[in-house]
């Protein structure tokens, strides 16, 4: 009798192990919910995007290469008007120019953070990058409205308003968040890497460049990839400064539009299910899409990385 009782007491869970598997409910119930919330989405602007080609009949042709973006009416040769290819060029031209302009003030203030002076950078810079992560994308549209818009008409031509004032704003607005990934991918290069360098023979800027620099290449890589992100999916403040023309662009300086804009000004003006609204949901597939590739990048330079480590 006394050892069942006992065995009943060592098999009965205690309060310790009920609460662990309180919380692994709790977990497993908040990833699931995240899981179908993201489906969901998929789904959903899936079935929406595929309409303007199986219910309103627009082939992928007249979409992806179309040029003129008018839904409702025909172009001149009599094909529907909801040619996209305007507003993809647009997205990638003014999300690649950032990128590219963004990425070396980037790994110049993430080097002199981490390696020429990592009090300062903490004590100055840190705080600075962390302002401009926080200010709204408004006051940035705002600022380039003011500020970037009259500065290129001037310098450059044209009205102001074009890609190369939505390439300046996006600059400003994707620079702390290569930023910020950048100085952790070069503070997770083992110190032993600059140690070994330094009695080599090798000076300060020999270790950063050929040592430092390209070990964290891979995470360098991925703060510029998720820069690219966030620059091909803000909407407003490229809305505000780009001109919202839904034209080839030719120039860096004349009016254009971006997936976002087109998105942003048109979605309010639409009628639920009409042409118009099926080709923004298509639209908005395409960004989704776009989103999904570089999470998918981001992926594959990490296990590049990982691999090479």
């Amino acid at each position: 009798m006394e050892n069942k009782k006992l065995a009943s007491q060592l098999l009965k869970k205690s309060k310790t192990a009920r609460y662990e598997r309180f919380g692994r409910l709790i977990s497993l119930a908040a990833l699931l919910l995240i899981m179908l919330v993201v489906v969901s989405i998929i789904v959903f602007v899936a079935s929406k995007g595929i309409s303007t080609f199986t219910n309103d009949h627009i082939s992928l042709k007249d979409f992806f290469l179309g040029t003129i973006w008018n839904p409702g009416t025909n172009t001149p040769s009599g094909h529907p008007a909801v040619g996209a290819l305007p507003m993809i060029i647009g997205s990638f031209l003014v999300t690649l120019l950032a990128a590219l302009v963004a990425t070396p003030f980037a790994i110049g203030t993430a080097v002199y953070m981490t390696e020429i002076s990592p009090k300062r950078g903490a004590k100055f810079l840190q705080p600075v990058i962390e302002l401009l992560v926080g200010i709204p994308s408004v006051v940035y549209g705002f600022i380039g409205l003011s500020v970037v818009v009259p500065f290129v008409r001037n310098v450059f031509g044209g009205s102001g308003f074009g890609i190369l004032s939505g390439t300046f704003v996006l600059f400003v607005m994707i620079l702390p968040t290569i930023v910020s990934m950048t100085v952790d991918a070069l503070k997770s290069v083992p110190n032993y890497y600059r140690q070994a360098s330094l009695a080599l023979g090798a000076t300060t800027w020999q270790t950063i460049w050929k040592v430092v620099l390209r070990s964290a290449t891979p995470g360098i890589l991925t703060a510029i990839v998720f820069g690219m992100a966030r620059a091909f999916g803000e909407a407003l403040a490229v809305q505000m400064v780009i001109g919202n023309a839904a034209l080839m662009p030719h120039s860096l300086v004349s009016p254009a539009s971006t997936l976002t804009s087109v998105l942003t000004s048109g979605m309010g003006n639409t009628v639920m299910g009409s042409l118009q609204n099926d080709a923004l949901w298509s639209l908005a597939l395409v960004l989704l899409f776009m989103s999904l590739f570089f999470n998918l990048l981001v992926h594959f330079i990490g296990r590049k990385g990982a691999f090479k480590k």
